[in-house]
């Protein structure tokens, strides 16, 4: 409704056209009309502009030796989004030999605010749609690589991969290339884990750790996965619980007409989270894995880890077709 609220004078005067002994003129008319325009463009501009300040937070998470997490609102990026990348762009096929000017933030000036640990060997980003990409710390620290805002002196749009969008300096640096291709670009990045975060669930009003899920009864599944990203495309073993033992566990009821809610970290899932009926818990085994491989490896971030969700082959294809969620944060109950 907002939107039309700067119309309302044009709509009064031509109301008054009718009904007012001084009728305006059509010069008059037409100046309300233009004014009532520019009003209606600002409205939407500063509209939008809130939204994306309130939608467009960066979090980085992961291995620190503080154990805090840091967020940064859109005024603060803004304020240190002062490196420029001269480069070309692999994903602007339309223009893929054209040099552009990218306004951001070096990736590094970011880390040196957060307390990485020192074991740490690389860093994901994770795009608010749940696609991540990982890259060496090593580089990070040694290319300006960067999250841009601006791309010839415009804000990047959301449909151009904004308002953060992960670039690689191809052009000063070639090498690049060769190890990091177009795939490692990443579009609307949400948050940049460092390392792999321990594994924390939210299950209503409980957080459960990884240790507490290790002494509920473990389930093993061998067979083709469903991530998208980083996993092989063979045969994988897969280790975890059962979503329902989670919840018997914890004493939580699951309702019997309703259902679970699974939420990854990807802002994508408050939008479009993934809705398991209970009746579906049952039918088959649903798992929240924690360690994969032959080794029973914990999952690593650079495969979406510490915990995700996954489908035994056996659950029927209705279910098996669900989205497998990665970086898999919180279960909720609905009715």
């Amino acid at each position: 409704m907002w939107k039309n609220l700067a119309l309302t004078p044009l709509t009064i005067a031509v109301i008054c056209q009718g009904g007012c002994t001084n009728q305006p003129t059509d010069k008059q008319l037409e100046v309300w009309r233009n004014e009532a325009i520019a009003r209606n463009a600002e409205i939407v501009a500063n509209n939008t502009k809130k939204a994306q300040q309130r939608q467009w937070d960066l979090v980085i998470q992961g291995e620190t030796t503080t154990g805090k997490s840091l967020k940064f609102n859109w005024q603060q990026l803004q304020t240190l989004a002062t490196n420029h990348v001269k480069t070309t762009d692999p994903l602007d096929i339309l223009h893929s030999n054209e040099i552009f000017d990218f306004r951001g933030v070096p990736v590094a000036v970011l880390l040196q605010q957060f307390a990485v640990a020192s074991h740490v060997t690389d860093v994901t980003f994770v795009s608010f749609d749940s696609y991540y990409t990982t890259l060496s710390l090593k580089d990070l620290w040694q290319y300006p690589i960067t999250l841009a805002i601006a791309k010839n002196n415009k804000p990047i749009a959301r449909a151009q991969g904004g308002p953060f969008y992960l670039v690689f300096p191809y052009t000063q640096y070639p090498q690049l290339k060769q190890k990091y291709d177009a795939t490692n670009w990443a579009f609307y990045v949400s948050h940049i884990i460092v390392g792999t975060e321990p594994g924390l669930l939210h299950v209503g009003k409980h957080q459960v750790n990884l240790a507490t899920l290790d002494q509920l009864p473990q389930v093993t599944l061998e067979q083709t996965v469903g991530y998208r990203i980083s996993w092989p495309s063979g045969k994988v073993k897969l280790y975890g619980v059962r979503l329902r033992d989670v919840f018997t566990s914890l004493k939580e009821p699951l309702p019997a007409q309703g259902g679970v809610i699974i939420r990854g970290k990807a802002p994508f899932y408050e939008d479009a989270p993934v809705r398991l009926a209970t009746q579906d818990l049952s039918k088959c085994d649903i798992l929240l894995v924690t360690r994969w491989g032959e080794n029973r490896e914990l999952i690593p971030a650079k495969m979406g880890g510490p915990l995700t969700l996954a489908f035994s082959s056996q659950c029927p294809e209705r279910i098996s077709q669900s989205r497998w969620v990665t970086f898999v944060e919180e279960l909720t109950t609905t009715p």
